[in-house]
């Protein structure tokens, strides 16, 4: 007869055997549904003020329109989406600026499409007086885009 070791070891080859297999069926899934990616359209409805702040700082406030598709993101193994909504802009000083202005969690398919009219969460502030001048010129933010 085998001794406890074999034993031992024959389990526990045939769990880590059966472990890999199921890692890659699920990491395989993700490829062979081939879902669309998913889509989302803001804009900018208005730019409620700008402020200059004696401090140095520019800030300005936006309301928005935000209306996601994020269904497709949501897979057997999902559980929340966390998605964050950012403004890109230029200045002579730094060729590109991020700032967050909204973001939110998707607890679950059933929210993930949606439409919401909000103010930006976040403050878009600038620390060298050059968001207006950059608003100012371009008639908005250059771009509003969700990442």
């Amino acid at each position: 007869m085998h001794s406890y070791g074999y034993r031992a070891n024959g389990v526990l080859s045939l769990s880590l055997t059966i472990l890999a297999l199921l890692c890659t069926v699920a990491s395989l899934s993700g490829v062979i549904l081939n879902l669309p990616p998913p889509s989302a359209h803001v804009e900018v409805v208005n730019i409620n003020w700008f402020q200059k702040h004696r401090s140095g700082n520019d800030e300005v406030s936006l309301t928005l329109n935000i209306s996601p598709n994020l269904e497709s993101l949501f897979t057997w193994n999902t559980k929340q989406i966390f998605v964050f909504l950012a403004a890109e802009y230029e200045t002579p000083k730094n060729s590109l600026n991020q700032v967050s202005i909204w973001d939110g969690i998707i607890p679950s398919i059933d929210q993930a499409k949606f439409r919401i009219n909000t103010i930006n969460k976040y403050r878009l502030a600038d620390q060298v007086r050059l968001l207006f001048s950059t608003i100012s010129a371009t008639n908005g933010p250059r771009s509003v885009k969700p990442l």
